[in-house]
């Protein structure tokens, strides 16, 4: 790095130099798209990820498909806890990016890193030796019980690697470099796949497909898709974990001398961050329930086809919750440059990309819904009349989803854009209350004084609640109450890029004046869009998957 860096760049990072693009023009678009494609590409790749998952699971037989998905939703529903209240470190990174002070943000990777083990001490692993015992009192059947109890068990045990990548990959989504977690998470689930096609068939391959085997490899079936997604999580830690670690970004922002425990990051992670973590764990428990237990009213057939729609959700949403994830980079970072307007700006771009999405999705959906689910039945033992229940039930359940799909991406990227601006509160409390009420509440009615509806009964109840709860969020942002929210020192002195030093970073461990230089020359690579998704041919100076 030179070190004969302008000032200037340095307060045009801030948000004091060049003004930002227009709203709609070309420059915001870009501002935009350079953040959310590559963090898209990071949440399709994990989508990916689990679609290829449970389709080889399908292969296996239809009740494989429901125990991964019931062992996937019931561990996921605990693990979600901690993963929501990561989400928040995105924003404190973010905000301190557009406050001209990035060298404050690992603090937050290395508390999400510290509050990620105790929490997998204390809370996941006994979890995961009481959990078939509430599988057991579901009512399911023996074989159901066996299959989803072990992978669940498998993914909360192994889920270590899994935590650490959402702490880091919401600290690369908060400094603007999305492309290094993108690049993990090819890496990653590249290697899933290879494992999951070992480790679920074995040497015997799939025959039916005229598909071989991995010759000495155990045909483990569920439990082997669960051994191959903890692996794959692993190998996709190492990219992020080496980057952030690695001599430059040390030296630029010191993210090796901040590892030690420190209080106040993680009071003020757990200060905002509590109602996403109570938000997401809760809404999962109820997704939990809705599938398990209200879906799972009518046997395994509904249950399979529930499931087999719910991947096809997860390929909708999932890229939504990549806009998500980069509005609230966005609107993080020109708060803390004191441009709430250009943070409101950006936020409806977002939308309007996630919108078409979800959007497209939908009318796909509803075009080709029998092909769709038949691609999730499979297995030597089903029965064709069975195979054709499922494709009739699945095809119900798209054309319900399809409904809400405009819906879901205006709830999950407008959520994105309160958790930027830290307003969490208000979102947790009324996503706890809806999901209760609506999901599972509005289901269980549904069950009860409609059983001629069978599962379209709970996924009514379900639709009902992505459009309440889509129109909610997006009331809340626009009525703007957020602006009211500082979270950081600079912008309630009014002065952002002026708060006091903290013992991390260059001028902690005796950088001089080029050291500093070197961070304003960094900020200014990424106000000009490099490791954001322009210069994708450089790990080092990029960046989540999601």
């Amino acid at each position: 790095m030179s070190t004969s860096t302008p000032n200037p760049t340095d307060q045009a990072v801030a948000g004091r130099g060049k003004p930002p693009a227009p709203a709609w023009s070309l420059g915001a678009f870009r501002e935009v798209w350079a953040i959310a494609f590559p963090t898209v590409l990071t949440m399709t790749s994990y989508t990916v990820m689990q679609f290829v998952d449970k389709l080889m699971v399908g292969q296996v037989g239809p009740v494989e498909v429901a125990a991964q998905g019931n062992g996937g939703v019931w561990s996921f529903g605990v693990i979600a806890f901690a993963m929501g209240a990561a989400t928040v470190i995105n924003t404190y990174v973010a905000q301190n990016l557009g406050a001209g002070t990035p060298e404050r943000g690992p603090r937050y990777a290395w508390a999400g890193v510290w509050m990620s083990l105790v929490f997998w001490v204390l809370a996941l692993v006994p979890y995961a030796l009481v959990l078939p015992l509430l599988f057991a009192r579901m009512g399911h059947a023996p074989e159901l019980q066996a299959l989803e109890s072990i992978y669940a068990q498998i993914m909360l045990l192994g889920a270590l690697p899994l935590l650490f990548n959402k702490v880091f990959s919401h600290f690369f989504f908060g400094l603007h470099r999305p492309l290094v977690i993108t690049c993990a998470a090819v890496v990653g689930n590249l290697v899933n796949v290879a494992l999951n096609y070992a480790l679920i068939f074995g040497a015997e391959g799939i025959p039916t497909l005229g598909l071989p085997g991995v010759p000495g490899a155990p045909a483990l079936g569920v439990a082997g898709a669960a051994i191959a997604t903890v692996v794959g999580t692993a190998v996709e830690l190492l990219i992020p974990l080496c980057v952030f670690l690695g001599p430059r970004l040390d030296r630029t922002l010191g993210t090796r001398a901040a590892w030690r425990p420190r209080w106040e990051p993680v009071r003020q992670i757990l200060a905002i961050g509590w109602p996403g973590s109570v938000q997401l764990g809760n809404e999962i428990i109820c997704w939990a329930i809705f599938m398990s237990v209200l879906v799972g009213t009518f046997g395994s057939d509904h249950m399979t086809a529930g499931w087999a729609t719910l991947s096809y959700m997860h390929l909708s949403f999932m890229p939504a919750v990549g806009f998500s994830v980069a509005v609230s980079a966005l609107v993080g970072r020109h708060i803390g440059a004191g441009q709430p307007e250009v943070a409101i700006a950006r936020a409806r771009l977002g939308l309007a990309m996630g919108v078409a999405y979800c959007s497209l999705c939908g009318l796909l959906f509803v075009v080709f819904r029998h092909q769709l689910i038949a691609a999730f039945v499979g297995g030597s033992d089903l029965e064709p009349g069975q195979a054709a229940r499922i494709v009739t039930i699945g095809g119900q359940l798209l054309v319900c989803a399809a409904i809400f799909q405009a819906f879901d991406a205006l709830g999950i990227v407008y959520m994105g854009a309160l958790r930027g601006a830290g307003d969490t509160v208000w979102p947790g409390i009324v996503t706890v209350v809806l999901s209760w009420v609506m999901i599972v509440g509005g289901g269980w009615l549904l069950v009860r004084l409609a059983p001629g509806l069978q599962s379209l009964g709970p996924w009514i109840a379900a639709a009902a609640y992505i459009i309440v709860l889509g129109v909610a969020m997006a009331v809340r942002f626009e009525r703007g109450r957020w602006r009211s929210i500082r979270l950081l020192e600079e912008a309630a002195e009014g002065s952002p890029g002026q708060g006091p030093d903290f013992p991390i970073g260059p001028m902690a461990h005796g950088g001089g004046m080029g050291e500093v230089e070197d961070i304003a020359a960094d900020r200014a690579m990424i106000e000009a869009g490099v490791g954001t998704g322009a210069d994708a041919g450089s790990v080092e100076r990029s960046r989540h998957p999601g």
